[in-house]
């Protein structure tokens, strides 16, 4: 963060300074709401959460190092006292990216961007220092909070925005204003909250609304092959950059094709040039993610031999997104198990069916959470798709939507084992545990609240028994 003193918070948050010995007392350190992640010259913003009250560890805050709190009440330690913690951080964001000028690249959709926000970080990384947003913390609290992690030498910022309703994506770009808006895709991601696909667009859409005009040097980078979101560019006055395969994309793929491990390689074209590119990543989506993010790297300046260059070399750096590990004895676990819809898991699947090429696959799948009334025949559907594609093994953990992607299956023509329905994680790795064999390539895929990560790690670091498992899981 940029050094700020308390006064100068206090003044930018409307906020009341409380217990606090010396208004001139200068923050420099991150600003945090975890205390144990606390440093020196540390602002900690206390939370009332629905299990512990960040108010109750503002004092170990301050003695870890904190330089005082953001709290809604006094805490008999300094603090900064504001009506609301969660938009102080967002007055106190915008401050600060205003005052460094750095270049802000915002990126929505329904599917992938978190993996393209890691492909951004990694190209723009390559042009000057950048901060990205961590993981997936793209909401209201999580976007200030890395927002603040710029510092003066800072030259791009790239948060990725989330949105669970009209609205959401408009205040996050009141809180930090890009001059870069990306949309990847509207899906069904979230499609039992926004009522439907265009509705999802319309929420999208709100970034690309946001952006400056042509002129001011906004860029709006649009899905070409996307029709919701290609539609978009009635919707900016910023212009327009278009990715994808589509013939008259800005930035587009050709000579798409998967290698015999499951990992893209095309030809790169940009209007400025082009390069040949294999991905360390895995999956043919990943394609699209790669052309978004060249565009924001050649609307930055970077030659289109070094964007090929940088997207050949570029890795995850969020866990449990196409998570790949060799075990010894050659099994291949797939962990991308973070989240789950249905476009995600289709890409998954067809990932995994290219990555198990002769050998033996597994899809290990859970819940797709939040499709509303679409629900049951998103699962059906999925479980159809897993026999189309001849995956060997469909193992379908929970329950009533685990039913469906069983059935699915069945219904498709599975017989025998080949597909099977389990209650919960530990059936499923006991069941694992017991039927691989070396070679197997397994996918674990599911939403968050599933948890099917614990499938995962237990396959990649088994334990000598069972019991073992669930004592780790407790």
């Amino acid at each position: 963060m940029i050094p700020l003193s308390l006064a100068e918070i206090a003044a930018v948050v409307d906020g009341q300074q409380s217990d606090i010995p010396d208004p001139d007392a200068r923050v420099s350190g991150p600003v945090v709401i975890d205390s144990r992640q606390v440093a020196a010259g540390s602002l900690f913003a206390a939370f009332d959460g629905e299990r512990v009250d960040g108010h109750d560890f503002a004092r170990s805050a301050v003695e870890a190092g904190a330089v005082a709190v953001l709290a809604t009440r006094p805490v008999g330690v300094p603090a900064v006292v504001v009506d609301d913690v969660t938009r102080a951080l967002g007055a106190l964001a915008r401050y600060a990216v205003e005052r460094l000028g750095t270049k802000v690249v915002a990126l929505t959709g329904s599917a992938g961007k978190t993996s393209t926000k890691d492909l951004i970080a990694q190209l723009l990384e390559r042009l000057g220092p950048t901060v990205w947003t961590p993981g997936s913390l793209n909401n209201e609290i999580g976007l200030p909070l890395t927002a603040l992690r710029a510092v003066e030498e800072t030259r791009h910022l790239v948060l990725e925005m989330g949105a669970r309703g009209k609205g959401h994506i408009r205040y996050l770009t009141q809180l930090t204003p890009p001059r870069i808006g990306v949309v990847l895709n509207v899906g069904t991601a979230h499609i039992g909250e926004f009522g439907g696909r265009e509705q999802i667009a319309e929420a999208k859409g709100e970034l690309v609304e946001q952006l400056p005009p042509e002129g001011e040097g906004g860029v709006a980078v649009l899905n070409a092959d996307d029709s919701l979101v290609r539609a978009m560019s009635s919707r900016t006055r910023a212009r327009v950059v278009l990715f994808g395969e589509a013939e008259d994309a800005h930035v587009r793929a050709e000579n798409v094709r998967l290698t015999d491990q499951g990992q893209p390689t095309f030809t790169l074209h940009t209007p400025t040039g082009c390069g040949d590119v294999t991905m360390r990543l895995y999956g043919e989506h990943h394609v699209s993610n790669a052309l978004a993010a060249a565009a924001v790297a050649h609307e930055l300046g970077m030659p289109a031999g070094d964007i090929a260059t940088a997207l050949s070399a570029a890795s995850t750096l969020s866990r449990w997104r196409m998570e790949v590990t060799e075990r010894a004895d050659g099994v291949t676990v797939v962990n991308d198990a973070y989240n789950a819809n249905p476009e995600s898991t289709r890409a998954a699947l067809r990932a995994l069916a290219a990555m198990g090429r002769g050998r033996r696959t597994w899809a290990v799948l859970g819940e797709m959470a939040e499709l509303g009334d679409e629900s049951l025949a998103e699962h059906d559907a999925v479980g159809r798709l897993v026999v189309r594609l001849n995956v060997s093994k469909l193992v379908a953990v929970g329950g009533r939507e685990a039913h469906w992607l069983d059935m699915g299956a069945k219904n498709e023509g599975s017989w025998g084992e080949e597909s099977v329905h389990v209650s919960d994680a530990e059936a499923a790795v006991a069941l694992l545990r017991s039927e691989l064999r070396p070679g197997d390539v397994v996918l674990v895929k599911a939403s968050r609240s599933v948890g099917l990560e614990r499938v995962a790690d237990a396959l990649v670091e088994p334990g000598d028994n069972e019991g073992e498992v669930a004592a780790r899981w407790v």
